[in-house]
């Protein structure tokens, strides 16, 4: 799992697991934006988080159950536990708390830092760099209490990220 901060370059580093060859999930949330920007839009994460965070939530139990299928190690780009957690801010984590308990992914999660010279809003990211610290630190924190170890993502190249990562990972 690799997670943090949005805009700290999660898409980047999969996109370079990927051409190295390993199997990569794409965000779920990101997936979600796209749908709705080209739909209705109710479930924007700016308009609606609690069911921006189900849509994630429904995405991400998906992507796990596929990556079942899958050889070798997979890779993905955020997950149940974000959603999760997501849900758990608006005051609605219950049923969804359980199901992160149950459908587990390694116990070592990546997540990456705050990194001010890289994030950038876009279509998708409407929010600004404080409001990323503040969704890391809520991961920093909810991840360990799922049981999950968090190793931080050193703020370097995406191809030296992509070596740390590896080698913590033992490949």
């Amino acid at each position: 799992m690799i997670s943090g901060c949005s805009g700290g370059g999660k898409s980047s580093l999969l996109a370079e697991l990927a051409r190295r060859g390993h199997a990569t999930i794409n965000e779920p949330g990101r997936r979600v934006v796209e749908a709705e920007l080209a739909g209705d839009g109710a479930n924007l994460p700016w308009i609606d988080l609690a069911g921006f965070a189900r849509e994630a939530l429904r995405l991400a139990v998906a992507d796990h159950r596929a990556a079942q299928r899958l050889r070798g190690p997979v890779f993905f780009d955020r997950g149940i536990v974000d959603a999760v957690l997501a849900l758990q801010s608006v005051g609605q984590g219950g049923e969804a708390t359980r199901l992160a308990r149950r459908l587990r992914y390694d116990a070592r999660v990546f997540l990456t830092p705050p990194w001010p010279a890289i994030h950038v809003r876009d279509h998708a990211r409407r929010h600004g760099f404080q409001a990323a610290v503040d969704e890391y630190r809520r991961l920093r924190q909810g991840y360990p209490r799922l049981g999950y170890h968090v190793a931080l993502l050193p703020r370097i190249g995406i191809r030296a990220r992509a070596d740390w990562l590896l080698a913590r990972a033992g490949l």
